[in-house]
């Protein structure tokens, strides 16, 4: 049941693509809860439905049936103007590709969401500034993407989407280009970003060992939830 304390709430998530006669239904019927400081694994087989909710839960798309709160706001009926500005305000994206301008520096790159925001040079900068020194690029202000490795240029991009001081952190296989050494290194920043700022993390993956890392792991399966529990602490 949606209460104060959910930062997301769906309930009965159907995604059906294609005209009628040739429709391929993505979810069925999906109900999800998630917590604040919580960090959930939204985990499956590829075609199992999870890049389609994230893509719902980001504010990027719309459930053809079902509805989505997001901080207690219903998102489901907005047009796609007041979707993005919820998608700005409330959400923060983390990719597996990084996705940075690489001709900017860190810092640009970072501050990139407060200049959409309208916040002032000085502030911006300094707040981003101070975000790289939160996920240990405090050394790394000037670099641009071509000299950073990719755990560093996952931490910039982690930087980026924290800026605008997001409801909720969404991480879609945020470790799949990285080596094992990195992606444990990105998986401990997460879990001190939620343990230290109250962070709320959903993250897509298929790999098992950083669904393991979670609070809980939500398993899809052909649009379905089949399996919804809580994780033993790491």
């Amino acid at each position: 049941m949606t209460t104060a304390e959910t930062i997301v709430s769906a309930r009965g998530l159907r995604r059906v693509f294609g005209s009628k006669g040739n429709e391929t239904v993505a979810l069925q019927g999906v109900d999800l809860d998630v917590f604040p400081s919580e960090m959930v694994a939204i985990t499956g087989q590829s075609g199992s439905g999870k890049s389609t909710l994230m893509a719902i839960l980001g504010c990027l798309d719309r459930p053809t049936q079902g509805s989505y709160r997001i901080g207690g706001q219903d998102v489901t009926g907005l047009d796609d103007d007041e979707l993005s500005a919820i998608r700005n305000r409330t959400i923060g994206f983390v990719f597996q590709q990084f996705n940075l301008l690489t001709r900017s520096t860190a810092l640009q790159n970072v501050e990139l969401p407060q200049i959409y925001a309208g916040a002032g040079r000085k502030d911006r900068r300094a707040k981003a500034a101070r975000l790289l020194e939160a996920v240990g690029l405090g050394h790394r202000l000037d670099h641009r993407p071509n000299t950073l490795s990719g755990g560093e240029m996952q931490r910039v991009a982690i930087a980026r989407a924290l800026i605008n001081d997001p409801l909720l952190l969404l991480a879609d296989e945020p470790t799949g280009n990285l080596d094992s050494r990195n992606g444990v290194e990105v998986m401990t920043l997460f879990r001190s970003l939620q343990r230290d700022r109250g962070v709320t993390l959903v993250i897509v993956t298929h790999d098992a060992k950083v669904a393991a890392q979670c609070d809980r792991v939500v398993e899809l399966f052909d649009g379905k939830v089949v399996r919804d529990e809580k994780v033993a602490p790491p």
